[in-house]
């Protein structure tokens, strides 16, 4: 058993190249081998958002603080709040951030496939994210 004590792992500032915005990565976990699952708290500031991107083997959202928005491709922005949990498809094309006025806090988990666990693509543009969601979560 290996135990990581809370704040013994430095926080990361998000890629400008995979979020737009303010987004924090708090480390978790990354499994050795053989396992093939990672985890990370994940903070988006007000307004700050994923790039558009897949899983190869889909991913777990657990919204743990705060009023956010996902979107799956071709789908209506939803909004997510604290204590929901979201399966996202392998190969589901989709982003999640915070709304623009509050923050939102969520734990992702998600599996690697030969050494990758995420594909990142294009930007939501200001566009697509101020659409809002249609949907509530």
């Amino acid at each position: 058993m290996e135990l990581k004590p809370a704040g013994s792992q430095a926080s990361l500032k998000g890629p400008a190249e995979w979020f737009t915005g303010t987004v924090r990565i708090d480390p978790l976990n990354a499994a050795p081998e053989p396992a093939r699952h990672s985890c990370a708290a994940v903070t988006f500031e007000p307004g700050a958002r994923s790039n558009w991107h897949t899983h190869p083997l889909g991913q777990t959202l657990i919204v743990t603080a705060g009023c956010g928005w996902t979107q799956c491709d071709g789908e209506p922005i939803v909004e997510i709040r604290a204590g929901d949990v979201i399966w996202c498809p392998p190969g589901h094309k989709h982003w999640h951030g915070a709304s623009p006025t509050t923050a939102m806090t969520h734990i992702a988990v998600q599996e690697a496939l030969d050494g990758e666990n995420v594909n990142w693509l294009e930007r939501v543009t200001d566009e697509q994210y101020l659409a809002g969601p249609r949907v509530q979560g």
